[in-house]
């Protein structure tokens, strides 16, 4: 299915004309970043080495101590899982507002 586009452009005069259709072209199967390694192409790195493929990319931060973020999807999670334990009090108790301003109302009424 084709759909045609239509440009309009204004007038000196403020009317607004119809000058050009457009027949936008279709998406081939080479085109799109999602088949194979095309957003690649071109690619380089800061200092200038080439990572235009996977494999190059995959050297580079290898052999640079670099990671990506998807390496820590584990540790996320096991860190939220951690967090959400600790608020509960239940891993060495979560210090709240009211703790702080007990604390703080203690420390300003010992002066």
């Amino acid at each position: 299915m084709t759909r045609t586009v239509y440009v309009y452009t204004k007038a000196p005069d403020g009317t607004v004309e119809r000058h050009e259709k457009l027949e936008p072209q279709r998406l081939n199967a080479d085109a799109g970043a999602l088949w194979g390694d095309r957003s690649y192409d071109g690619l380089k790195a800061t200092d200038g080495s080439d990572i235009g493929t996977r494999s190059k990319h995959r050297e580079y931060m290898r052999r640079h101590g670099l990671t990506t973020a998807d390496d820590f999807k584990d540790v996320w999670a096991k860190a939220q899982k951690d967090r959400d334990l600790y608020r509960q009090g239940l891993a060495g108790g979560a210090v709240t507002r009211n703790d702080i301003a007990e604390a703080m109302a203690r420390l300003q009424g010992s002066k």
